[in-house]
């Protein structure tokens, strides 16, 4: 599969995450305060909450039920209760948009 467009640059607050879903995938897509955009996997692996309605500090989102922050750029979780990562994304930027291919996660 290819990039699709996940939303326009100009969308993203710094350090604001925004949920999309493409392929039916929930993504949460953030730009940090670096202004450096980033795409994980949404859905909190320890309690299947939204970790678009967390807190971005750095390079970490940080799930807002129980506390466990991932890393923006691997998905591993950093500390307890979460133990297992959320899927990392490739970010391509073309002008304004923000594309994201759902079907092609990034190693760790």
């Amino acid at each position: 599969m290819t990039a699709q467009r996940a939303c326009a640059l100009s969308e993203l607050e710094q350090d604001t995450p925004l949920r999309v879903v493409l392929d039916g995938k929930p993504i949460a897509v953030v730009r940090d305060s670096n202004d450096v955009v980033h795409a994980i996997g949404d859905t909190c692996t320890h309690g299947d909450i939204s970790l678009a309605e967390g807190f971005v500090e750095g390079e970490t989102l940080e799930c807002w039920a129980h506390g466990s922050a991932f890393s923006l750029v691997t998905g591993k979780p950093l500390n307890l209760p979460a133990f297992e990562p959320v899927p990392v994304y490739t970010v391509t930027i073309d002008g304004d948009d923000v594309l994201i291919d759902p079907s092609a996660t990034v190693a760790a």
